[in-house]
């Protein structure tokens, strides 16, 4: 029979959370149970639920940035032990034998993957996240956290981390290289410690001069104030790689300007409408626009390790299971620096 485990539950679209209890599955053979520290609330979670991104399944619980020790094995595990420090992001499960898997790319796998919450698994049952105490996942989408980098900032890394890391890492940011992140937030914060960390140099663009200070800090080298049209045209030609953060509706072509020849936009968030972007803008460079997703569970587990070399983690900060619903408020208002991450401990069965 399946377990209970308190957790953080949304009943509807518009009724907010109250704490109850959700079923975990038996372990299977493969299966790990991992006892939940702190869960990073990602703006992903709030489009799912607020039904921004299309119909939801409820009572739904979110969460896929998680992060926790392992209190359970199933009898097949090798790769993780009792007491191991261990992460999951937003996958739990993949045909595994189709090219993407074999490839390491299990977020596209042709069956399809299957998301931490919200999302039908192979068995039928509804995927329900990690805004709770504890969680069951087969042990192929487990990662490890290294020792030199605490829970609480390690979590968010597993979404916000990893969507920044793969295209950053697939593009080139490196020594020699100019990135521009667009964005300050969530997202944008790791972008800009991560590509520094590569060894690129690292501007970031937002709307106001808000968070120069802050971008300073992070790695950048310069802000840019995307309201002043003087500083937007003076840094035309100059980014190999511009990474866009943010999911609001921004005139893409203005950021095709900033590229040099051969650059790259990757887009990262996830507008409301499409993008215009006249064809001559790219023809003219040889530039392109780009999307990533997020990694596959290999290049996830490269990133964990590369943050821990590099002494990078999340800022976050910490707050209480009750607090959740002004939270997300306040994520949707970006007055979150830069990532809310919940204390599971202070989640109750109701």
């Amino acid at each position: 029979m399946p377990t209970t485990t308190p957790a953080l539950i949304a009943d509807s679209a518009t009724s907010g959370f109250h704490q109850g209890t959700i079923e975990r599955r038996d372990l299977r053979p493969d299966d790990i149970r991992i006892d939940i520290a702190f869960a990073g609330i990602c703006h992903s979670d709030i489009h799912t639920v607020r039904e921004e991104w299309g119909p939801a399944h409820f009572p739904l619980t979110v969460g896929h940035e998680i992060a926790g020790t392992v209190v359970e094995v199933g009898d097949e595990v090798t790769r993780h032990t009792l007491g191991d420090r261990v992460g999951v992001g937003c996958l739990v499960d993949s045909c595994g034998s189709c090219e993407p898997c074999k490839d390491g790319m299990e977020q596209f796998c042709t069956t399809p993957s299957v998301g931490t919450y919200n999302s039908q698994g192979y068995d039928g049952e509804w995927t329900m996240g990690g805004y709770a105490k504890e969680v069951v996942v087969s042990d192929r989408f487990v990662l490890r956290i290294p020792e030199a980098m605490d829970l609480d900032v390690a979590a968010p890394l597993l979404c916000a981390g990893i969507t920044t890391y793969s295209p950053l890492r697939k593009w080139g940011a490196g020594t020699g290289r100019s990135v521009a992140v667009v964005g300050v937030g969530g997202l944008g914060h790791m972008g800009v410690k991560i590509a520094a960390a590569m060894g690129a140099s690292v501007t970031t663009i937002s709307r106001s001069m808000a968070k120069a200070e802050d971008a300073v800090t992070l790695g950048a080298t310069r802000h840019i104030a995307s309201s002043d049209a003087e500083a937007m045209k003076a840094a035309r030609g100059t980014f190999d790689i511009v990474l866009n953060t943010v999911s609001a509706d921004i005139p893409i072509a203005d950021y095709v300007r900033l590229l040099k020849p051969s650059g790259v936009v990757v887009n990262v968030g996830l507008p409301p409408a499409p993008y215009e972007i006249p064809p001559g803008s790219l023809i003219g460079g040889n530039k392109a626009v780009a999307g990533s997703q997020i990694g596959g569970i290999t290049e996830t587990q490269e990133m964990l390790d590369f943050c821990a070399e590099h002494g990078i983690a999340a800022t976050i900060e910490v707050v209480d299971a009750a607090d959740v619903d002004a939270v997300w408020d306040r994520v949707v208002d970006g007055d979150v620096r830069y990532r809310a991450v919940i204390d599971t401990s202070t989640i109750t069965a109701g």
